[in-house]
């Protein structure tokens, strides 16, 4: 499975690379209630085929009949929808919500496909970018990200953030990574699985192949990104220690190990005293892992794994939950 923001660049790639011209909207920001958070992507063509959602459902289908209507001729141009009380109904966005959306009408140009097979890289590579978008020339830049809101409208300009999609690295095969693989598939992840164990060889959720290889040297290997979460899940410190050894010295935004909190105490000790981590390089390591949801069978576990991951990838502090 691709993740749907790497399905609708792929999309757009191929339409252009056909001659087709392609309309890319990008949602900017929501307000209220909206089913999908800024940075979400569709593309679609003039004939209404399209790739990717903007609310999963009635905002797709507005903008769609704008489409065959003609109503997007500008290079980029930005759209409020649910904008008023009757329009929220009529598009069945909950709680008051309205979402600001970038189009961009863009031709079959070299140019245009250049910058979406550069886009394509930065999806599958390891470093983040930023589009940014003159909405009153329609001209397009690409520069590296610095951090910041996945999407800003500023003034008659926009900047919209894009990178690898989350990745979720499971070190090692256990019951709760076997769910967790279910639910990061669920939500658009990217999953690897590392685990040289010979029983534990075969498939997970959504065909991942586990690969017969120790986690640490895969993570050794550059297999971590500023959009990796690597979760050690094992209890077997052969596997997990290693990982988290290499973990705390690549970009990944999370790194979790599972354990009561007596275990993560004496796994801390060790990781100082055997692997010579310094504080700082512990601190990293959210132990014991998960939200604190009184969870005890491996899918109230890996709910918790899943639902921390996403609040520090979201921005979230705990108390603000």
């Amino acid at each position: 499975m691709q993740p749907l923001d790497l399905q609708v660049i792929e999309q757009a790639l191929a339409w252009a690379g056909d001659g087709h011209p392609v309309w890319l909207c990008t949602v900017l920001s929501t307000y209220g209630s909206a089913p999908r958070s800024p940075g979400a992507m569709l593309v679609a063509r003039a004939d209404g085929a399209h790739v990717g959602s903007l609310s999963g459902g009635c905002v797709e289908e507005e903008f769609l009949e704008g489409l065959a209507r003609n109503d997007f001729p500008a290079p980029a141009q930005v759209v409020r929808y649910g904008q008023s009380e009757d329009e929220r109904q009529r598009l069945q966005l909950p709680c008051g919500g309205s979402l600001l959306v970038l189009v961009e009408r863009r031709p079959a140009t070299p140019d245009w496909i250049e910058h979406l097979t550069t886009l394509r890289y930065t999806l599958l590579g390891q470093h983040r970018r930023v589009r940014h978008i003159d909405l009153t020339r329609g001209t397009l830049d690409l520069s590296p990200d610095q951090g910041g809101e996945a999407a800003r409208l500023l003034g008659e300009r926009v900047e919209i953030r894009i990178g690898p999609v989350l990745r979720l690295l499971l070190a090692g095969v256990s019951p709760v990574a076997r769910v967790c693989a279910g639910f990061a598939v669920e939500l658009g992840c990217e999953v690897i699985a590392c685990d040289p164990r010979e029983d534990k060889q075969g498939l997970l959720t959504g065909d991942i192949t586990v690969r017969p290889v120790m986690p640490s040297e895969f993570i050794a290997a550059g297999g971590c990104h500023e959009t990796t979460a690597v979760v050690a899940l094992t209890h077997d410190p052969r596997i997990d220690d290693l990982a988290l050894m290499e973990a705390v010295r690549t970009p990944a935004f999370y790194i979790g190990a599972m354990g009561s909190q007596r275990t993560s105490e004496r796994r801390a000790e060790r990781l100082r005293r055997i692997g010579g981590l310094t504080r700082e390089q512990i601190e990293r390591i959210h132990m014991p892992i998960g939200l604190n949801l009184g969870s005890k069978t491996p899918a109230e576990i890996a709910l918790a794994v899943m639902a921390d991951i996403l609040r520090v990838y979201r921005g979230k502090r705990r108390d603000a939950l």
